[in-house]
């Protein structure tokens, strides 16, 4: 019997596609209601906010607009009097994704192009991403880098590989900007712009994106993973999986703040 897939949205990497999108965005796309491209005029409305569960209470739940990450804190809905029992305790709404928002699924290949992979036209039958693809989207601008670290920094930023600090792989990383493998606190990832949507994110295999330095047992952690947005990672942090590398298993927990409201901005 044919199974139905969930919806994706499938970004499969040659070796780049340079695009930042939002829960928001995704779930026009998947229903059509997108704006044709082309025009200089943004004619897009406001997203309705939904909620769920009752208002106050600890199972309550919200959207955000996306104009803001991470979204400020409500104003305290309760009321708060010198009498305990003249009081109102009151949780600020668990922020989730719109209802028709897809899983986004990102496939990052290294050192293939489009003549590999049957999903963009390829002589590689890959029938799996076949399916997922027909299920979803497909991006195929492609804007490579020639190298996997600089080209997968761009990916999940969305920005120039240069302002994400990676001009070169990391072990060739030096102490100058955009050559310094660090990817800064404001080239927020494709991650922590989901997690902040309420999107539940993880990271498996390659990490080439962690600087040499701080590629240990020991961290720092904020270069993993689980410092960009990714709330689990299982995988090796090194060009490529030889004997002599550990493959790695860490989880963010819910109640670490991001690094942006760490440092206040």
């Amino acid at each position: 019997m044919k199974q139905k897939l969930p919806s994706y949205v499938l970004i499969v990497l040659a070796v780049l596609t340079c695009a930042v999108v939002t829960p928001q965005a995704l779930a026009e796309k998947s229903q059509g209601k997108s704006s044709k491209s082309g025009t200089n005029k943004d004619t897009s409305q406001p997203a309705q906010l939904q909620t769920t569960g009752t208002p106050g209470s600890p199972d309550a739940t919200t959207t955000i607009s996306g104009k803001q990450l991470p979204a400020p804190d409500p104003k305290f809905g309760g009321v708060i009097k010198d009498d305990a029992l003249q009081s109102k305790p009151w949780w600020a709404p668990r922020i989730v994704p719109p209802k028709e928002a897809p899983n986004v699924l990102l496939i990052i290949t290294d050192d293939a192009g489009f003549g590999v992979p049957s999903t963009f036209g390829g002589v590689i039958p890959t029938p799996t991403m076949d399916r997922i693809a027909n299920n979803g989207l497909r991006y195929n601008n492609i804007h490579s880098t020639a190298l996997c670290s600089p080209t997968r920094a761009a990916l999940i930023t969305g920005r120039n590989h240069h302002s994400a600090g990676f001009g070169v792989v990391s072990e060739q990383s030096t102490g100058f900007p955009g050559y310094n493998s660090i990817i800064a606190e404001d080239k927020a990832t494709i991650g922590r712009i989901l997690l902040d949507n309420g999107y539940a994110t993880s990271w498996f295999g390659k990490d080439h994106n962690t600087p040499a330095f701080a590629a240990s047992q020991v961290g720092p952690f904020d270069q993993w993973p689980t410092g960009m947005g990714f709330e689990y990672f299982y995988g090796f942090v090194a060009a490529m999986r030889t004997s002599g590398s550990r493959i790695c298993s860490a989880t963010l927990p819910r109640s670490i703040p991001s690094r942006a409201s760490r440092s206040g901005t």
